[in-house]
C-alpha cells in the first residue's frame, strides 16, 4: 500500500510514461470511490490528439492527460464528437477546476484556470451527476509495469 502511495505520488510529480498507455484513476472524496479506466495521453502527439474523432466513451472510460510540469492549460474541442468533462488536476493529485459538458466541435479555448499537471476527460455530465467536485483527489494505478518498477 505504501509503495503505491510512493508510486502515486512521484508520477504526479513527474511525467509517467507507460508502456501500455493504459491505468486507471481513482476518485477519492465523495461517497463512494469511483474509477475509470482510462488512456494516458503523455506525448505531445497523443496530447494533441486527445479524442477527437470518437463516436462514444464507455461510462467508466476517459483519458487522462499527463503534463511534464505544473502549468495553466488550454483544451479545445476541434474535430471532438462528444461532450466531455474536464478535470483539472494540480501536482498533488487534487481536481482545482471543473469544466462541465465541453460541446463538440467548440474552438473557444477551454482554461484549466489553474497551474496543473494532469486533465482527466470522461463523458459530459458525469462530474455532476456522480457527484464529482472541486477538492476530490485522484489515485493513479498504473498499467503494464514490470516486477522491476516496483
Amino acid at each position: 500500500m505504501r509503495l503505491h502511495a510512493l508510486l502515486l505520488a512521484a508520477c504526479l510529480l513527474s511525467s509517467c510514461a507507460v508502456a501500455a498507455g493504459q491505468a486507471t484513476v481513482t476518485l477519492i472524496g465523495g461517497d463512494e470511490p469511483l474509477q475509470f479506466q482510462v488512456e494516458l495521453a503523455d506525448t505531445p502527439d497523443s496530447r494533441a490528439r486527445g479524442l477527437m474523432h470518437r463516436k462514444e466513451l464507455a461510462e467508466d472510460a476517459g483519458m487522462l492527460f499527463i503534463f511534464d510540469y505544473p502549468a495553466e492549460v488550454g483544451f479545445w474541442m476541434r474535430n471532438t464528437l462528444i461532450p466531455l468533462d474536464m478535470l483539472f488536476i494540480d501536482e498533488r493529485g487534487r481536481i482545482v477546476h471543473i469544466h462541465h459538458r465541453a460541446q463538440p466541435h467548440d474552438e473557444r479555448m477551454i482554461s484549466s484556470r489553474y497551474p496543473i499537471t494532469h486533465v482527466l476527460e470522461i463523458n459530459g455530465g458525469l462530474a455532476e451527476s456522480l457527484g464529482i467536485e472541486v477538492g476530490h483527489r485522484i489515485e493513479l494505478d498504473l498499467r503494464g509495469q514490470s516486477p522491476d518498477d516496483e
